[in-house]
């Protein structure tokens, strides 16, 4: 007869709990996003545009941790949306740049109050110091991590 081996419970894991609050927390919000028809991601890229000039999609790229490919395919379904625009770059018609429209420009707030509202509908109930140290915790584990890219799943 053979023995089987102890092994930990799944609840056992800090990754598990932090797995099961992300995803409620991501999907909450993916839920509040839905309703504006945005997207989490394209709620990333909107966000990353808000406070910037025309911007080269290769920068916003490199700035979320994100490929090209990735950005293009997020662009084009906003720019489907008429939430961003992309046009020639005015330094170089060769270079194409990514703003966002003036709808987009007009959604953002809109849309930051979801998050705002959502992180609220998670957290409030901590005190502040709590809020405070999960997430002093938080991105020191990101930076111990190198994890630079914006989660946008």
């Amino acid at each position: 007869m053979s023995s089987i081996p102890p092994v930990s419970d799944l609840t056992a894991h800090i990754g598990f709990w932090l797995r099961m609050v992300s995803n409620h927390v991501s999907h909450a919000f993916a839920a509040k996003l839905a309703d504006k028809q945005v997207t989490v991601a394209e709620w990333c890229l909107m966000r990353a545009l808000y406070s910037k000039e025309p911007t080269p999609p290769s920068q916003i790229a490199d700035e979320m941790g994100m490929t090209r490919g990735a950005i293009t395919k997020l662009a084009d379904r906003l720019i489907a949306k008429s939430l961003i625009m992309r046009e020639a770059s005015a330094n170089d018609r060769r270079a194409q740049t990514l703003a966002l429209t003036d709808r987009g420009r007009d959604l953002v707030p809109d849309l930051a109050a979801l998050a705002d509202r959502n992180d609220a509908e998670f957290f409030e109930h901590l005190t502040a110091d709590e809020r405070e140290t999960l997430e002093r915790l938080l991105k020191r584990l990101a930076e111990r991590g190198h994890m630079t890219a914006i989660p946008i799943e």
